[in-house]
């Protein structure tokens, strides 16, 4: 799309009766009816005061609030499973009310996934709070996901809820799923909107969902307009973690001016699916090529990104740093949606119960190996006992906490009985175990057994869901679909050849002397996307970072499948460890147990790095 510097007032009146005031807005960065997009919320537990700082910021035309991941949702699944009541995120309403009759006032819409496991009841919670302080605003709460109560009859019907990953059927997993939510698209939202809705609250829609309904809304796109629905979808995923957008949990986090508090990020969506990513220009932070980056190599598949609306073709993605604070999107390729939805499934499968304790070097391994004798004959009944060290002591300590190296233990079972002499044992380890032996005398003594919840990522046919947007007077509006889905050989992640070994030559230094990195979680798997910000460095890293070399660095890969893609107009190498861990973030044993560290490990690991490179730094 072409740019000028033109600064106009725009009245929208004449399209969006709910907005009669003029917008000032400059044309220079967006397209005059790009839809303004701000986030508030990443992770249930994101900063309470979010949304105070975005009605304080600049002019916005949505409010966009995500709360849900898949361990967010197997938390939520063991609440319900001990009969918690609500089920939504209950602080979205007070995080919300102060600011309804400024939302009423300027015509702002509001779309978040808050509603949780039970967002009927978070729609009538704040239809109260609205009738109360004599607002007119309209709620609207969008339904479809939850099936729990509908998994026996599909399976007879059929539907096999096959694993994303394995391919096995649902009825192989041999537990009881606590809860059952299908990832929704994004025109439900567009229903609800489309019909007056002022709020829009989900329970599991897929993230990016949130934004791309405002979207396709305000644009007036229908579901086979894949190529603004791709360009939607991308520029979702920038914005959809916060302030992972503007230099939060960013690799080159030191270089990030009031990287304290990093603002949100803000999407100005245009008509075609292009956008610009900016944030609010009082608050910290950065908004560069390299922070939008980060974000769009964080969770996903592979090149071809996978969404109940569209498949998004990332490898189309370019990025044009179009001013301070402002990243250029470019339009990008979309494709017909999969047919099947992905489910998320979760079920207690057990129990787990984790204790810290310290020791001090030297001789540190001998005294994990100690302790690992110690707890494996009181601690037989246990199923899976980890005992993992964190770091190693320093030579020559300066402090005793240089010397001093936090050991993780962790057991989990089936049965809860199993795991009830754990803290008697390991407490009795004072007086017997290693010299030093020690916990951490300030913290809270260890309290019972929590369950363990397992993740199955099932699939379903779309067809077979009931994607709707129920108003408060009753009013059921169905979702409307795309006229096809895509084909199965489709939806296949390209196979990008291996290429030859990098030369070796050169200065052995951390790989992240020059390279940033984010990765994440997909249910039992770890993604990476590893890139450089000089063009110049695209093929030393690509050569680098061959899936042997990796496997080399990484030893935790070794016996694992690794896919790898390159996304060359990013200079990124992306990868994806099938099976780090485990079946799901929820029941693994790891300390980072949806593999937040997995990419600043690989950036800490010492590769062969050329003179040239490191001369221009």
């Amino acid at each position: 799309m072409a740019w000028d510097v033109t600064t106009v007032v725009v009245s929208t009146a004449w399209k969006r009766s709910w907005s009669p005031r003029p917008r000032r807005i400059n044309i220079g960065l967006m397209s005059e009816t790009s839809v303004r997009i701000a986030n508030f919320s990443g992770y249930l537990g994101d900063r309470r005061t979010a949304i105070d700082e975005i009605m304080a910021g600049d002019p916005i035309d949505v409010l966009m609030g995500d709360y849900l991941a898949e361990v967010t949702l197997a938390a939520l699944a063991g609440d319900a499973r001990r009969g918690s009541e609500g089920g939504y995120v209950s602080y979205f309403v007070q995080q919300l009310r102060p600011h309804l009759a400024a939302v009423a006032d300027r015509g702002i819409k509001v779309v978040t996934n808050a509603g949780g496991f039970n967002p009927a009841a978070l729609a009538e919670a704040l239809r109260a709070i609205i009738a109360e302080e004599g607002l007119s605003l309209q709620v609207a709460h969008i339904s479809g996901d939850s099936i729990l109560d509908r998994l026996t009859d599909l399976q007879a019907e059929g539907h096999g809820l096959e694993h994303l990953d394995t391919g096995a059927p649902l009825k192989d997993w041999g537990v009881e799923p606590v809860s059952a939510n299908a990832y929704l698209g994004a025109f439900g939202i567009v229903a609800a909107l489309q019909r007056g809705a002022d709020i829009v609250v989900t329970g599991r829609v897929t993230d990016a969902s949130l934004a791309v309904g405002p979207a396709a809304w305000w644009h007036g796109w229908s579901p086979d307009d894949w190529g603004p629905l791709a360009g939607a979808v991308t520029a979702a995923h920038v914005i959809e973690c916060g302030a992972q957008a503007t230099g939060g949990n960013f690799s080159g986090f030191q270089t990030v001016p009031g990287i304290r508090k990093p603002g949100f990020p803000i999407a100005e969506i245009a008509a075609d699916g292009s956008s610009v990513i900016t944030k609010h220009s009082r608050d910290g932070g950065v908004v560069t090529v390299d922070t939008v980056t980060a974000q769009l190599v964080y969770e996903i598949q592979g090149t071809k990104y996978l969404n109940p609306d569209v498949t998004a073709h990332l490898d189309t993605v370019e990025l044009t740093q179009l001013g301070p604070d402002r990243v250029g999107i470019g339009p990008v390729q979309g494709t017909p949606p999969p047919r099947t939805a992905k489910v998320a499934l979760f079920a207690q499968i057990g129990w787990q119960i984790t204790q810290m304790v310290f020791c001090t070097a030297p001789d540190v391994e001998a005294k994990v190996a100690l302790l690992r004798e110690q707890l494996a004959e009181p601690l037989a009944e246990v199923e899976e006992l980890d005992v993992t060290p964190l770091g190693t002591a320093a030579e020559d300590p300066a402090s005793q906490w240089e010397a001093t190296v936090p050991i993780r233990i962790m057991a989990a079972s089936r049965r809860r009985e199993d795991l009830r002499a754990f803290s008697g044992v390991v407490a009795g380890l004072y007086l017997q175990g290693y010299p030093g032996f020690h916990l951490d005398g300030s913290a809270q003594r260890l309290g019972p057994p929590w369950p363990r919840i397992d993740y199955w990522p099932g699939l379903l046919d779309v067809e077979v869901l009931d994607h709707q947007a129920v108003f408060g007077d009753g009013t059921v509006v169905a979702a409307p679909r795309p006229s096809r889905y895509a084909d199965a050989a489709d939806l296949v992640q390209p196979r990008h050849p291996e290429p030859q070994p990098a030369d070796t030559a050169g200065r052995r230094l951390p790989l992240g002397t020059l390279a940033y990195a984010r990765s994440g979680d997909k249910g039992g798997n770890s993604n990476v996307g590893v890139w450089v910000s000089d063009r110049a460095q695209w093929e030393w890293l690509r050569t680098t970072l061959t899936s042997d070399a990796v496997r080399t660095l990484l030893p935790e890969t070794r016996d694992l499948a690794i896919v790898r893609h390159e996304l060359p107009h990013i200079n990124a190498v992306h990868f994806v460890f099938k099976g780090l861990l485990g079946t799901g973030g929820s029941s693994n044993l790891r300390v980072d147990q949806v593999g937040k560290s997995v990419g600043e490990y690989l950036r800490a690991k010492h590769v062969a790095i050329p003179e040239k490179y490191l001369d221009l730094r």
